[in-house]
């Protein structure tokens, strides 16, 4: 009688499951059939682990893309973003070098100025005392001279 009853449910569930398909087709059972085998189909797809149509995998498969494009354009614009930063710092960078070069320059100058002044006031100075010893001496001479030859004035 178990058997019997499960016989009766079964052919109730077919007998419904055909008047859905029928019905949403329209009444027409050459489109109820087409539908009835997609579903079968994509059922098996389901209990197998494959439940994306085409289409679906086409529209998966476009929207990963865009999200890929979208993620490789801001990181894109970040790298851009990041190249013009370094681009600023390293233009500050060279500025700032220059202007200490030029300091460096001016202040080199200016020691380098002041060390010949320096030296040369210390060199005149040396050169008018040796020209005042050496007159000074040549006026002793000469006068020592002079007494010795009888010229002197004693």
């Amino acid at each position: 009688m178990a058997s019997r009853r499960a016989l009766q449910i079964g052919g109730a569930t077919v007998g419904a499951g055909a008047v859905y398909y029928l019905y949403s087709a329209g009444g027409n059972p050459s489109v109820a059939e087409k539908k009835l085998e997609h579903d079968v189909s994509a059922a098996g797809a389901r209990l197998q682990g494959q439940d994306m149509s085409t289409k679906e995998a086409q529209k998966k498969a476009e929207v990963v893309a865009k999200e890929a494009g979208a993620t490789l354009d801001r990181t894109v614009d970040t790298v851009r973003g990041e190249v013009r930063q370094a681009d600023r710092v390293i233009t500050a960078k060279m500025h700032e070098a220059g202007s200490k070069l030029d300091q460096l320059k001016d202040d080199g100058s200016k020691k380098l100025d002041s060390a010949y002044k320096d030296t040369s006031k210390e060199l005149q100075q040396t050169a008018d005392t040796f020209d005042k010893t050496v007159n000074q001496k040549t006026a002793e001479a000469k006068s020592g001279i002079s007494s010795w030859l009888g010229f002197g004035g004693k």
